[in-house]
């Protein structure tokens, strides 16, 4: 990514499975809420999105399965690494989220995890699973492209 959507923004995890096996259609800008250890694991990079989803429970957000490690210097204020975390997003988004949700049968995916100043951010996509033939389209696309590559380059 490139311009003024990238200032200031770094990067904590990428969830680059999803990529492969959904198709995105949106994405959304959400906030975390966040204990003091987990933003400290945060910042060392200790935190994993592979696994996690976001599911609505009653009117708001929330992210589960995302494996934010112990701080060790937290010791018995240690938070649990696979707590279910509430996201932060406008009225409208979240409306909107829950009805593309119920209606297309879609899923809401993690995509990348970063700080934006002191604010850590989570980039969630409104995806539809890819069905095996899918898959298997795009892993062809790559290997011709990367053929395509060496043989441009000269190389074999």
């Amino acid at each position: 990514m490139s311009g003024k959507k990238d200032e200031g923004r770094k990067r904590i995890a990428e969830n680059r499975k999803a990529r492969f096996e959904y198709e995105f259609i949106d994405t959304y800008e959400a906030g975390i809420v966040l204990v003091g250890s987990e933003v400290k694991s945060l910042r060392a990079g200790r935190v994993s999105i592979t696994e996690s989803f976001a599911q609505f429970e009653g009117d708001q957000l929330f992210i589960r399965n995302m494996h934010v490690h112990e701080y060790t210097q937290a010791n018995q204020f240690n938070h649990d690494p696979r707590r279910v975390r509430r996201l932060l997003m406008h009225r409208r988004e979240l409306d909107r989220l829950r009805r593309e949700l119920r209606e297309a049968g879609l899923s809401l995916i993690p995509v990348e995890l970063y700080f934006v100043g002191p604010y850590a951010k989570l980039e969630l996509a409104l995806a539809r699973g890819k069905k095996l033939h899918d898959k298997r389209d795009a892993t062809a696309e790559r290997e011709v492209k990367r053929e395509m590559d060496r043989a441009r380059h000269g190389r074999r």
